[in-house]
Protein backbone atom coordinates (compact mmCIF):
# COMPACT_ATOMS: atom_id res chain seq x y z
CA UNK A 1 0.00 0.00 0.00
CA UNK A 2 1.19 3.53 -0.31
CA UNK A 3 -0.50 7.26 -0.16
CA UNK A 4 -0.01 9.36 -2.92
CA UNK A 5 -0.37 12.96 -3.40
CA UNK A 6 -4.05 14.52 -5.26
CA UNK A 7 -3.20 13.56 -8.99
CA UNK A 8 -4.73 17.16 -10.39
CA UNK A 9 -3.23 19.63 -7.99
CA UNK A 10 -0.78 17.87 -6.13
CA UNK A 11 -2.05 18.77 -2.56
CA UNK A 12 -1.24 16.00 -0.26
CA UNK A 13 -4.26 18.06 1.83
CA UNK A 14 -6.96 15.57 1.98
CA UNK A 15 -10.13 14.46 4.39
CA UNK A 16 -11.65 10.97 4.82
CA UNK A 17 -14.64 10.79 3.07
CA UNK A 18 -15.52 6.92 3.52
CA UNK A 19 -13.59 4.45 5.45
CA UNK A 20 -11.94 1.73 4.73
CA UNK A 21 -14.43 -1.60 4.50
CA UNK A 22 -11.70 -3.94 3.90
CA UNK A 23 -8.61 -4.67 5.82
CA UNK A 24 -5.31 -2.99 4.71
CA UNK A 25 -2.51 -6.02 3.18
CA UNK A 26 0.65 -5.84 1.70
CA UNK A 27 -0.72 -7.14 -1.79
CA UNK A 28 -4.32 -7.81 -3.73
CA UNK A 29 -5.68 -11.55 -2.34
CA UNK A 30 -8.76 -11.65 -4.52
CA UNK A 31 -8.10 -11.57 -8.15
CA UNK A 32 -12.11 -11.52 -8.78
CA UNK A 33 -11.79 -8.26 -7.44
CA UNK A 34 -10.73 -6.96 -10.04
CA UNK A 35 -13.31 -7.99 -12.96
CA UNK A 36 -15.30 -6.04 -15.24
CA UNK A 37 -18.17 -8.29 -13.85
CA UNK A 38 -16.86 -8.12 -9.52
CA UNK A 39 -19.67 -7.82 -7.38
CA UNK A 40 -18.14 -6.32 -4.57
CA UNK A 41 -20.03 -3.26 -4.39
CA UNK A 42 -19.16 -2.21 -0.83
CA UNK A 43 -15.83 -3.55 -0.41
CA UNK A 44 -13.22 -0.57 -0.66
CA UNK A 45 -9.73 1.16 0.87
CA UNK A 46 -10.28 4.39 2.43
CA UNK A 47 -11.70 7.26 0.59
CA UNK A 48 -10.32 10.75 0.64
CA UNK A 49 -11.33 14.26 -1.20
CA UNK A 50 -8.56 16.32 -1.88
CA UNK A 51 -9.00 19.77 -0.02
CA UNK A 52 -7.86 21.82 -2.49
CA UNK A 53 -9.52 20.82 -5.88
CA UNK A 54 -12.02 18.01 -4.37
CA UNK A 55 -10.89 15.04 -6.36
CA UNK A 56 -11.71 11.97 -4.96
CA UNK A 57 -9.19 8.81 -4.32
CA UNK A 58 -8.43 6.05 -2.56
CA UNK A 59 -5.16 6.61 -0.53
CA UNK A 60 -3.85 4.43 0.77
CA UNK A 61 -4.05 2.18 -2.12
CA UNK A 62 -2.38 -0.72 -4.00
CA UNK A 63 0.93 0.72 -5.92
CA UNK A 64 1.07 0.27 -9.99
CA UNK A 65 3.07 -2.89 -10.28
CA UNK A 66 0.63 -4.42 -7.64
CA UNK A 67 -2.42 -3.05 -9.92
CA UNK A 68 -0.89 -4.91 -13.07
CA UNK A 69 -0.36 -7.90 -11.50
CA UNK A 70 -3.97 -7.91 -10.37
CA UNK A 71 -5.12 -6.67 -13.99
CA UNK A 72 -2.99 -9.58 -16.19
CA UNK A 73 -4.07 -11.69 -14.07
CA UNK A 74 -7.84 -11.16 -14.81
CA UNK A 75 -10.45 -13.99 -16.47
CA UNK A 76 -13.89 -13.09 -16.45
CA UNK A 77 -16.05 -15.55 -17.93
CA UNK A 78 -19.38 -13.56 -16.96
CA UNK A 79 -18.69 -10.92 -19.37
CA UNK A 80 -18.52 -12.79 -22.22
CA UNK A 81 -21.72 -14.75 -21.48
CA UNK A 82 -23.36 -10.91 -20.98
CA UNK A 83 -22.69 -9.68 -24.48
CA UNK A 84 -25.74 -8.96 -25.54
CA UNK A 85 -25.70 -6.08 -23.31
CA UNK A 86 -22.46 -4.78 -24.04
CA UNK A 87 -23.43 -4.72 -27.92
CA UNK A 88 -26.27 -2.29 -27.61
CA UNK A 89 -24.19 -0.30 -24.84
CA UNK A 90 -21.21 -0.01 -27.18
CA UNK A 91 -23.72 1.40 -30.19
CA UNK A 92 -25.28 3.73 -27.69
CA UNK A 93 -21.78 4.96 -27.21
CA UNK A 94 -20.67 5.35 -30.85
CA UNK A 95 -23.46 7.07 -32.37
CA UNK A 96 -23.03 10.43 -29.77
CA UNK A 97 -18.89 10.08 -30.96
CA UNK A 98 -19.90 9.59 -34.44
CA UNK A 99 -22.01 12.94 -34.43
CA UNK A 100 -18.81 14.60 -33.45
CA UNK A 101 -16.35 12.98 -36.10
CA UNK A 102 -18.82 12.40 -38.74
CA UNK A 103 -18.68 8.89 -40.95
CA UNK A 104 -15.55 6.96 -39.99
CA UNK A 105 -13.97 6.29 -43.33
CA UNK A 106 -11.53 4.13 -42.52
CA UNK A 107 -10.18 6.41 -40.03
CA UNK A 108 -7.77 5.17 -36.51
CA UNK A 109 -9.70 4.67 -33.47
CA UNK A 110 -8.15 3.26 -29.94
CA UNK A 111 -9.80 1.26 -27.63
CA UNK A 112 -7.51 1.58 -23.95
CA UNK A 113 -8.78 -0.88 -21.83
CA UNK A 114 -10.51 -2.75 -24.81
CA UNK A 115 -11.23 -6.20 -22.63
CA UNK A 116 -12.64 -8.81 -25.03
CA UNK A 117 -13.29 -6.52 -27.60
CA UNK A 118 -16.82 -6.08 -27.77
CA UNK A 119 -16.93 -2.06 -28.58
CA UNK A 120 -14.04 -2.83 -31.64
CA UNK A 121 -16.18 -5.35 -33.32
CA UNK A 122 -19.15 -2.40 -33.60
CA UNK A 123 -16.17 0.20 -34.89
CA UNK A 124 -15.40 -2.41 -37.33
CA UNK A 125 -18.50 -2.75 -38.24
CA UNK A 126 -19.02 0.86 -38.68
CA UNK A 127 -15.64 1.40 -40.66
CA UNK A 128 -13.35 2.48 -38.29
CA UNK A 129 -9.82 1.00 -38.37
CA UNK A 130 -10.11 -0.34 -34.81
CA UNK A 131 -7.21 -1.14 -32.67
CA UNK A 132 -7.23 -1.90 -28.64
CA UNK A 133 -4.92 -2.32 -25.87
CA UNK A 134 -5.60 -4.57 -22.59
CA UNK A 135 -3.36 -5.54 -19.72
CA UNK A 136 -5.56 -9.21 -19.00
CA UNK A 137 -3.74 -11.92 -20.62
CA UNK A 138 -7.08 -13.99 -20.91
CA UNK A 139 -9.22 -10.99 -22.06
CA UNK A 140 -6.88 -9.93 -25.26
CA UNK A 141 -6.53 -13.62 -26.15
CA UNK A 142 -10.60 -13.62 -26.32
CA UNK A 143 -10.40 -10.89 -28.51
CA UNK A 144 -7.62 -11.63 -31.04
CA UNK A 145 -9.35 -15.24 -31.20
CA UNK A 146 -12.21 -12.73 -32.97
CA UNK A 147 -9.63 -11.77 -35.66
CA UNK A 148 -9.32 -7.79 -33.37
CA UNK A 149 -6.28 -6.00 -33.19
CA UNK A 150 -5.56 -6.23 -29.53
CA UNK A 151 -2.51 -5.43 -28.07
CA UNK A 152 -1.45 -7.09 -24.60
CA UNK A 153 -0.38 -4.28 -22.00
CA UNK A 154 -1.31 -0.90 -21.08
CA UNK A 155 -1.10 2.20 -23.36
CA UNK A 156 2.69 3.15 -21.32
CA UNK A 157 4.04 -0.35 -22.38
CA UNK A 158 2.48 -0.41 -26.26
CA UNK A 159 4.74 1.97 -27.41
CA UNK A 160 2.68 3.43 -29.72
CA UNK A 161 3.33 6.16 -32.95
CA UNK A 162 2.67 9.34 -31.87
CA UNK A 163 -0.33 11.30 -33.30
CA UNK A 164 -1.56 7.86 -35.07
CA UNK A 165 -4.74 7.77 -34.18
CA UNK A 166 -8.00 10.20 -35.07
CA UNK A 167 -10.05 8.85 -31.71
CA UNK A 168 -8.80 7.11 -28.59
CA UNK A 169 -11.58 6.02 -26.36
CA UNK A 170 -11.56 5.51 -22.61
CA UNK A 171 -14.86 3.38 -21.36
CA UNK A 172 -14.86 2.73 -17.53
CA UNK A 173 -10.82 2.94 -17.34
CA UNK A 174 -9.94 5.90 -16.00
CA UNK A 175 -10.53 5.12 -12.54
CA UNK A 176 -8.54 2.12 -12.55
CA UNK A 177 -5.38 3.45 -13.38
CA UNK A 178 -2.90 4.45 -10.58
CA UNK A 179 -1.84 7.66 -12.98
CA UNK A 180 -4.77 9.09 -14.41
CA UNK A 181 -3.04 12.47 -15.99
CA UNK A 182 -0.34 10.82 -17.28
CA UNK A 183 -2.70 8.09 -18.78
CA UNK A 184 -4.38 10.86 -20.68
CA UNK A 185 -0.92 12.81 -21.20
CA UNK A 186 -0.32 9.23 -23.20
CA UNK A 187 -3.32 9.77 -24.84
CA UNK A 188 -2.86 13.23 -26.43
CA UNK A 189 0.61 12.01 -27.77
CA UNK A 190 -0.87 9.39 -29.46
CA UNK A 191 -4.18 11.35 -31.08
CA UNK A 192 -3.63 13.42 -33.80
CA UNK A 193 -4.01 17.16 -34.51
CA UNK A 194 -7.00 17.71 -33.73
CA UNK A 195 -8.15 14.23 -32.19
CA UNK A 196 -11.25 13.40 -30.34
CA UNK A 197 -10.33 11.67 -26.56
CA UNK A 198 -13.39 9.95 -24.98
CA UNK A 199 -13.91 9.06 -21.36
CA UNK A 200 -16.84 6.97 -19.61
CA UNK A 201 -16.92 6.47 -15.93
CA UNK A 202 -19.48 6.98 -13.17
CA UNK A 203 -20.23 10.61 -11.74
CA UNK A 204 -19.28 10.90 -7.87
CA UNK A 205 -21.27 14.15 -7.90
CA UNK A 206 -24.59 12.09 -9.43
CA UNK A 207 -27.74 12.67 -7.47
CA UNK A 208 -27.92 8.79 -7.09
CA UNK A 209 -24.14 8.74 -5.54
CA UNK A 210 -25.13 12.06 -3.02
CA UNK A 211 -28.39 9.44 -2.08
CA UNK A 212 -26.55 6.24 -1.39
CA UNK A 213 -23.80 8.13 0.18
CA UNK A 214 -21.49 5.27 1.42
CA UNK A 215 -23.99 2.40 -0.24
CA UNK A 216 -23.03 3.57 -3.63
CA UNK A 217 -22.51 0.60 -5.45
CA UNK A 218 -19.24 2.14 -7.36
CA UNK A 219 -17.13 2.45 -3.94
CA UNK A 220 -14.97 -0.59 -4.72
CA UNK A 221 -11.63 -1.66 -4.27
CA UNK A 222 -11.04 -1.80 -7.95
CA UNK A 223 -11.75 2.02 -8.43
CA UNK A 224 -9.35 4.39 -7.16
CA UNK A 225 -10.41 7.44 -8.43
CA UNK A 226 -13.85 9.03 -8.63
CA UNK A 227 -14.34 12.12 -10.67
CA UNK A 228 -17.24 14.70 -10.83
CA UNK A 229 -17.74 16.01 -14.15
CA UNK A 230 -15.96 18.97 -12.80
CA UNK A 231 -12.90 17.38 -11.44
CA UNK A 232 -12.51 15.12 -14.76
CA UNK A 233 -12.84 18.56 -16.96
CA UNK A 234 -10.34 20.49 -14.94
CA UNK A 235 -8.18 17.34 -15.45
CA UNK A 236 -8.83 17.56 -19.13
CA UNK A 237 -8.02 21.04 -19.47
CA UNK A 238 -4.68 20.23 -17.50
CA UNK A 239 -3.96 18.12 -19.98
CA UNK A 240 -4.02 20.47 -23.07
CA UNK A 241 -7.83 19.70 -23.99
CA UNK A 242 -10.84 21.14 -25.00
CA UNK A 243 -13.85 19.46 -23.45
CA UNK A 244 -16.64 19.64 -25.94
CA UNK A 245 -19.57 17.26 -24.04
CA UNK A 246 -20.31 16.42 -20.64
CA UNK A 247 -23.14 14.38 -19.19
CA UNK A 248 -24.60 11.02 -18.27
CA UNK A 249 -24.84 8.36 -20.39
CA UNK A 250 -26.12 5.14 -19.76
CA UNK A 251 -26.10 1.39 -20.49
CA UNK A 252 -27.79 -1.60 -21.48
CA UNK A 253 -28.19 -5.09 -19.20
CA UNK A 254 -29.90 -8.32 -19.68
CA UNK A 255 -32.21 -8.60 -16.74
CA UNK A 256 -30.38 -12.19 -15.78
CA UNK A 257 -27.32 -10.14 -15.19
CA UNK A 258 -28.94 -7.09 -13.89
CA UNK A 259 -30.66 -10.08 -11.80
CA UNK A 260 -27.11 -11.00 -10.73
CA UNK A 261 -26.20 -6.97 -9.52
CA UNK A 262 -29.28 -6.82 -7.56
CA UNK A 263 -28.19 -10.09 -5.72
CA UNK A 264 -24.60 -8.68 -4.81
CA UNK A 265 -25.95 -5.30 -4.28
CA UNK A 266 -28.35 -6.42 -1.48
CA UNK A 267 -26.87 -9.73 -0.23
CA UNK A 268 -29.51 -12.19 -1.58
CA UNK A 269 -32.57 -10.50 0.01
CA UNK A 270 -34.20 -11.71 -2.80
CA UNK A 271 -33.26 -15.63 -2.01
CA UNK A 272 -34.41 -15.26 1.24
CA UNK A 273 -37.86 -13.70 -0.12
CA UNK A 274 -38.34 -16.51 -2.12
CA UNK A 275 -37.39 -19.12 0.38
CA UNK A 276 -41.03 -18.31 2.52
Amino acid sequence: MEYVACNLCGSNQTRLVFPSTIPDRSQPQNMEAFRCTSSGYGRHHAIVRCVDCGLIYSNPRWDDAELIESYEAVQDPLYVQEREGRVLTFERHLRPLEKITGPANGRKLLDVGCYSGVFLEIASRHGWEAWGVEPSQWAAEQARKNGLNVMHGSLATAHLPDESFDVVTLWDVIEHVTDPMAEIQRVRGVLKPGGLIVIHTMDSDSLFSRLMGPKWPWLMEMHIYYFSQRTMAAMLRKAGFHVLWSGPHGRFQTLGYLGTRFTALFGGWGARSSGR
